[in-house]
C-alpha cells in the first residue's frame, strides 16, 4: 500500500516559525477556490463556501486513494484583501474584507478528476456555493511568511511588523494578496492555541 502523503510535512510552503519572517519562493499551485466578501463570522457566504469546498476535496482524496495515491486533505487556506488595507491590519473592519477560500489540489490530479469529484459530491448533498467554485492555479512567486500563534483577531501587530518593518527593510514591496494557512481548527482549538501561517507575496521596490 502506498504511503499517505501529508503535505504539511513535506512542502516548504507549510513551514513557518513564530517571530521569524522568512523569504521563500512558492511554486505555482492549484487550488479549489471560492470567492466572497464580508465578515467571515457573519456572512452566510463564508459558511456556504466551507460547506461546498470540503465535500469536493474529500471526494478527490478518496478517488486518488482508489487510484493508488493517498494523501491527507491539505489545510484550509485563504486570500484576504480590502480596498483600504488598514481595515485589515489595524482597524480590523471585517465588513470591508474580500476573501478567497482555498484547498490545495495535488499536482497529479487532473481537471477531469476534479469535475468527477464535483459531480460525485453534488449527487450526495446540496453544495450551496458549487456554482462559485473553480479550479485555479496560484503563482505567488517570492513571498515572506511567518507563524502566528493565537486568535485571528490578534494578527494585526504581526502583519504590521511584516509589512512595514521586514518587507520594507528588505527593499521589497507588497505585490499580491495576503495569504493565510490554517493549521488549527477553531471549532476544536482554543483561540490562544491556534496556529496560522501568514504569507505575503513581495516584489522589488
Amino acid at each position: 500500500m502506498a504511503e499517505k502523503i501529508d503535505f504539511k510535512k513535506v512542502l516548504d510552503g507549510y513551514r513557518a516559525r513564530p517571530s521569524e519572517f522568512r523569504l521563500l519562493r512558492m511554486p505555482a499551485t492549484r487550488y479549489l477556490m471560492i470567492d466572497g466578501h464580508g465578515d467571515p463570522n457573519l456572512a452566510p457566504s463564508y459558511t456556504q463556501a466551507l460547506e461546498t469546498i470540503y465535500p469536493v476535496a474529500y471526494k478527490l482524496k478518496f478517488s486518488s486513494k482508489q487510484n493508488g495515491r493517498d494523501y491527507v486533505v491539505p489545510p484550509l487556506e485563504g486570500l484576504w484583501w480590502a480596498d483600504n488595507m488598514e481595515s485589515f491590519t489595524t482597524q480590523r473592519d471585517k465588513s470591508q474584507w474580500y476573501w478567497t477560500l482555498m484547498l490545495m489540489v495535488p499536482d497529479w490530479i487532473t481537471a477531469e478528476e476534479v469535475q468527477a469529484a464535483v459531480l460525485a459530491a453534488v449527487s450526495k448533498r446540496r453544495l450551496p456555493s458549487i456554482d462559485k467554485m473553480r479550479l485555479e492555479e496560484l503563482d505567488e512567486g517570492e513571498c515572506v511568511q511567518t507563524l502566528h500563534l493565537g486568535a485571528y483577531d490578534d494578527e494585526g501587530p504581526v502583519l504590521e511588523q511584516m509589512h512595514k518593518d521586514f518587507i520594507l527593510g528588505q527593499g521589497l514591496r507588497l505585490s499580491g494578496k495576503h495569504h493565510e494557512i490554517y493549521l488549527g481548527d477553531p471549532r476544536k482549538v482554543a483561540p490562544e492555541r491556534l496556529r496560522t501561517i501568514l504569507r505575503q507575496p513581495v516584489a522589488s521596490l
